[in-house]
């Protein structure tokens, strides 16, 4: 007799969580295993229990989903995350696929669909609900653009750069920042390096020029 295979729910939403135990429950070959509020205790439970699947939801107050897939898959590499969410943005759903996420199906999704993808992951069959194929399709087949530089900026670089923009020194900066003046000299070389010019002087020119200085 084949070994059922263990299911470890991940879900901030009890509710959800016993839905998807009860109906589950009903399945022939699926054991859920444990559940697990939130993205701390996902991880440990998955130690604990070793589950064949993992049932994530990505929306959790604390460690997100995202984050929950990324250090579960470094602890446990032969589980199989299946995303479970009602999120269809591109900011939640490519990184957590990024983040090694097996198949991402939406709480929309029926029970039986739930269960196939449960079954298909354990084979190492990845399933993606159709809205998230269709939109992971579309994204490939657009054609890339590229990026400007100041897009590789961080906030804080940003911050810096607008002020490098109006004039500012490195004292004035870290002034009006409330950070140090070796912190903005560090900032200074980051933001030349990423924008690909010589000095502040050029830095500011690019500023104006694509409407960043306000």
């Amino acid at each position: 007799m084949e070994q059922p295979i263990k299911v470890l729910l991940v879900d901030d939403h009890e509710m959800v969580r016993i839905g998807l135990a009860a109906v589950l429950g009903t399945e022939e070959g699926i054991e859920v295993v444990g559940e697990a509020s939130n993205g701390m205790d996902g991880i440990r439970l998955a130690q604990e229990y070793k589950p064949d699947v993992v049932l994530m939801d990505l929306v959790m107050e604390g460690m997100d989903g995202i984050e929950t897939t990324r250090k579960l898959l470094q602890i446990y590499p032969d589980c199989k995350v299946i995303v479970l969410t009602s999120y269809l943005d591109d900011e939640k759903m490519y990184p957590v696929i990024e983040a090694g996420a097996f198949s991402y199906l939406l709480k929309t999704s029926r029970a039986s669909e739930i269960a196939q993808a449960i079954r298909a992951a354990a084979k190492g069959q990845p399933i993606l609900e159709s809205q998230v194929a269709t939109k992971i399709m579309n994204r490939f087949r657009q054609p890339k653009q590229e990026q400007a530089p100041h897009h590789d900026l961080t906030d804080r670089e940003m911050e810096v750069l607008r002020l490098i923009a109006k004039g500012h020194s490195n004292q004035e900066v870290a002034d009006e920042l409330f950070i140090g003046i070796k912190t903005v000299k560090f900032h200074v070389t980051n933001i030349l390096a990423k924008l690909g010019v010589d000095d502040r002087t050029q830095a500011a020119i690019y500023a104006h020029k694509h409407g960043l200085a306000d």
